[in-house]
């Protein structure tokens, strides 16, 4: 059975995450410690101490921070010989996925997100826009009552989570009316997020070019497993990179797309890598057919082990 491994993206931080795995495994430590010595700071208080709680959830760290994690986690799977046939992972997830690819070094990816993170915050600082996840909806019906919207300011689909979850972002204004034309259209179920900025949507613009200028500076090597993009949900060729990544920070990511590309791609099992269990849900709701495990700590470590090698 092709095994692919999907990488956890932002929000999906607690204090104290990987912290299980610093405590026994050195390949997390040594992963955490690189991190530190790269960007100049404790990594291992920012993400294992309470006091740091506030701070691990401002997106310039928590981006570094949970990509930090989530390839310790991935490099203690391999070490145990779990490979993957693909790869793919949530928004700031793909750089965890290109680093697993053999297509970007962890120093490189870790100092980039860190910079990707500094420039989301500032083009979208907190309060200047909203996101509200939209329930069991016609996608149709949403990309509608956005477009009409859009006469009040910035508003669009920002992630195509499920078939059944498709989250809207942008302008506050906007974000109310489509929420209005949403309900009259029918919607009965709106949740509003508790999220850092309205991402992946045109507000990052000033993000996405402040990332074109630092993407550049990058080395990235030809993926050794196909990486599934965000933006366009079909396999990421070695000469788009740099676009897409580029693109991603403004655009809506479809994951449940992403999950049918690997589906035809022929894997048969998911193993979602980092903190939390957000994707694992996902999946649930996108393809029951499809195999789920996780790594998160030592005892879904084991309990994954213990399934692939059944």
């Amino acid at each position: 059975m092709k095994t692919a491994f999907l990488f956890s993206g932002q929000g999906a931080q607690y204090t104290g995450m990987g912290q299980a795995f610093y405590d026994t495994e050195t390949m997390m430590k040594q992963t955490v410690d690189q991190a530190s010595e790269i960007l100049g700071y404790d990594m291992a208080a920012l993400c294992f101490d309470d006091a740091n709680q506030e701070k691990l959830n401002q997106t310039e760290y928590t981006q570094p921070a949970i990509l930090t994690v989530s390839v310790g986690m991935w490099r203690i799977l391999e070490a145990n010989g779990i490979t993957a046939a693909a790869v793919a992972g949530l928004s700031l997830g793909e750089y965890t996925a290109l680093v697993a690819s053999g297509a970007l070094s962890f120093a490189d990816a870790v100092a980039l997100v860190a910079k990707r993170g500094s420039y989301m915050a500032t083009a979208a600082p907190k309060g200047t826009g909203k996101m509200v996840a939209v329930m069991n909806a016609d996608p149709a019906v949403i990309e509608a009552c956005c477009k009409e919207a859009a006469t009040v300011g910035i508003v669009s689909p920002a992630n195509y989570n499920t078939p059944q979850q498709i989250v809207i972002g942008g302008e506050v204004a906007a974000v109310d009316k489509a929420v209005e034309l949403l309900k009259a259209s029918g919607v009965k179920r709106l949740i509003e997020l508790n999220v850092s900025g309205p991402f992946h949507t045109a507000l990052l613009k000033p993000a996405a070019e402040k990332l074109k200028t630092a993407l550049a500076e990058v080395v990235f090597q030809e993926p050794k497993v196909p990486v599934i993009s965000n933006t366009t949900a079909q396999v990421m060729k070695h000469d788009q990179i740099k676009t897409l990544l580029e693109q991603q920070v403004m655009s809506p990511v479809r994951f449940y797309d992403s999950v049918a590309t690997l589906k035809n791609l022929g894997v048969g099992r998911v193993i979602e890598i980092g903190p939390g269990k957000t994707l694992t849900g996902f999946m649930k709701k996108i393809d029951k057919t499809i195999a789920v495990a996780r790594v998160e700590d030592p005892a879904t470590l084991a309990e994954t082990l213990a399934a692939v090698t059944a």
